[in-house]
């Protein structure tokens, strides 16, 4: 069956029909993935460092040489990230490894459990060099990941070609993982949404603004909800760097019964959902008070 989603709709949904149906968006099968989270373990009796993706609802590692939906940069390196991990005086102070790959570079943040020494800070340095690689170390939260040195450090960003529009973000941040389809799916979305200046609209889940800056280029005015105060504060700072004055952000629990505030009483034209996997419950049950003044309301919900 070409979509089992309307199956669903039509036996579990009562009969729902959407008005729109839109074929999926596909691409390159390999090498489009720029974020991971690698998991890493040294296992002695197994010869040193495994290096892979964790097993779902398992703390095993899956054993891995490589992988093909990674970026090459990363997904051709596995075995040689398992080699200089299992070299290292803090082979099994190495809890994971964070990727994040935009437009022309590499960056990998080691979880570092404790402090390395001067011999394993000059192996990662080394490897970085010869592979190409930034290197980054988070000894403790995501508010800790720091460059391994001057040189490591680098500024990530992608550009969105068919909006001119320029992101810049942070290695642990959210951004979408493939780029190819996230160039190809913003255009669609904002078709959809056939804003004018006289729209008010309302981007839920706006993560860095990935949906909310060609919006405002587009809208009247544009309020960004997320609940990722460091992600709100990625958004406003694009959307300075591009120059537009009509984006407002709020840090919002969304998955919060109790959620509100100013954003939540102001009226709309049109809403944009692009929930997270565990989906978008709380905040659709809203979507009556948020309009309750509005005579009509366009939603676009794009779940990726």
């Amino acid at each position: 069956m070409l979509f089992p989603i309307l199956d669903n709709f039509s036996r579990i949904g009562n009969s729902i029909e959407p008005e729109i149906t839109l074929l999926p968006l596909t691409g390159a099968t390999t090498g489009y993935r720029r974020k991971a989270r690698l998991g890493v373990k040294y296992v002695a009796k197994k010869g040193g460092a495994l290096v892979g993706f964790r097993e779902k609802q398992s703390g095993y590692l899956t054993v891995m040489d490589s992988c093909l939906v990674l970026h090459p940069a990363v997904g051709e390196r596995i075995e040689d990230l398992r080699s200089l991990i299992s070299s290292l005086d803090s082979c099994d102070k190495i809890a994971q490894i964070e990727v994040a790959c935009d437009d022309t570079q590499c960056l990998l943040v080691f979880r570092n459990m404790e402090p390395l020494s001067d011999g394993d800070i000059d192996k990662l340095d080394n490897f970085g060099k010869e592979k190409d690689l930034k290197i980054y170390l988070q000894p403790k939260g995501p508010d800790t990941v720091v460059p391994l040195n001057e040189l490591h450090q680098t500024v990530l960003s992608y550009r969105l070609d068919s909006f001119d529009l320029e992101y810049n973000f942070l290695p642990t941040d959210f951004t979408q993982v493939n780029s190819e389809i996230n160039q190809r799916m913003i255009p669609i979305a904002i078709e959809m949404l056939e804003l004018t200046k006289d729209d008010e609209v309302l981007d839920l889940f706006c993560g860095i603004g990935n949906f909310t800056l060609p919006i405002a280029q587009q809208a009247g005015v544009v309020v960004g909800v997320e609940g990722d105060e460091a992600l709100v504060e990625r958004a406003r700072s694009n959307a300075t760097t591009n120059e537009l004055e009509n984006a407002e952000f709020y840090t919002v629990d969304l998955q919060d019964e109790e959620s509100g505030g100013v954003w939540l009483n102001s009226r709309y034209s049109k809403v944009l959902i692009d929930p997270p996997r565990s989906g978008a419950l709380e905040i659709v049950q809203k979507m009556v008070k948020i309009n309750r003044n509005a005579s009509s309301m366009s939603p676009v919900i794009q779940q990726l």
